[in-house]
């Protein structure tokens, strides 16, 4: 089952009203494009979000240059946005508490002690408006290249090769033969079945079967000319129904049967 195009699901994590029935009947199906969505709509929301600034801190200049990096963004977006918030080296920090009231001159609003006391009370002000969480146009910039790179991160996984399955083989009868198994689904949603024996013992030839668990059914996947060989795994093929693998020993004898002369096997599990 193709997986959801990492532009389509961004759309469907950003707007809640997005309409795209088929996409959200597929999130309801695939839990690999759910995890990625939940993983999307949390940043969406934390973005969102009012930050509280108690606990923050002001990243190093290191992280925009990571940023910087990882979006290839131009020359003129070197500039850390948030070097300006940074205290500069040797500068006084602003005293917090009952020690900065104690500071402050007594007197009323009037006179030279009142207009003090406002200087003071206007630098707290500018002091405010300088902190980096409180300036949207910052905050937003950098928030929105956190998105774009967890974006692009989902975008690289998607296009990956995923293992859905594993099966270790035994030999079976007089043969001796072992090896592995194991369906890989590929970024454009379809699945290789990759086999692997220590040694060939056929007589003929090897062919790679899909068999149900009783034994009843079974699926030819491919000749294996080798120790190894990767096949297509038939679209709409339910590995649950089919979960033996079997290395058979095929005589030259133009029939396409199951010679029930079986060399290695193995039951994939997830």
């Amino acid at each position: 089952m193709p997986h959801l195009d990492p532009d389509e699901l961004s759309l469907l994590a950003l707007y809640d009203d997005w309409v795209d029935d088929d996409g959200r009947e597929h999130l309801r199906v695939c839990p690999a494009c759910a995890a990625d969505y939940a993983a999307l709509r949390r940043t969406v929301s934390a973005v969102k979000s009012s930050p509280d600034p108690s606990g923050l801190s002001i990243p190093g200049p290191q992280v925009w240059a990571g940023i910087h990096r990882e979006l290839g963004l131009s020359a003129s977006l070197e500039q850390d946005p948030l070097a300006a918030a940074a205290p500069e080296a040797g500068q006084a920090q602003p005293v917090k508490g009952p020690a900065a009231v104690r500071r402050l001159p007594l007197g009323g609003p009037n006179g030279a002690q009142g207009a003090e006391a406002r200087s003071v009370k206007g630098r707290g002000r500018a002091g405010r408006r300088a902190a980096w969480w409180q300036r949207p146009g910052t905050w937003m910039t950098a928030a929105a290249a956190a998105v774009l790179v967890i974006f692009g991160a989902l975008w690289v996984a998607n296009r990956e090769p995923r293992e859905l399955a594993g099966a270790e083989l035994a030999p079976v009868a007089q043969h001796s033969a072992t090896g592995s198994a194991k369906v890989v689904q590929q970024p454009d949603g379809s699945r290789r079945l990759e086999v692997r024996l220590d040694k060939d013992e056929a007589r003929g030839y090897q062919e790679v079967w899909l068999i149900a668990p009783d034994l009843s059914r079974l699926v030819s996947v491919g000749v294996m000319n080798a120790e190894t060989g990767t096949f297509d795994v038939p679209a709409g093929l339910d590995l649950a129904e089919y979960p033996i693998v079997d290395v058979s020993d095929e005589p030259m004898d133009g029939n396409p049967a199951h010679s029930s002369d079986s060399i290695a096997r193995g039951t994939l599990s997830s």
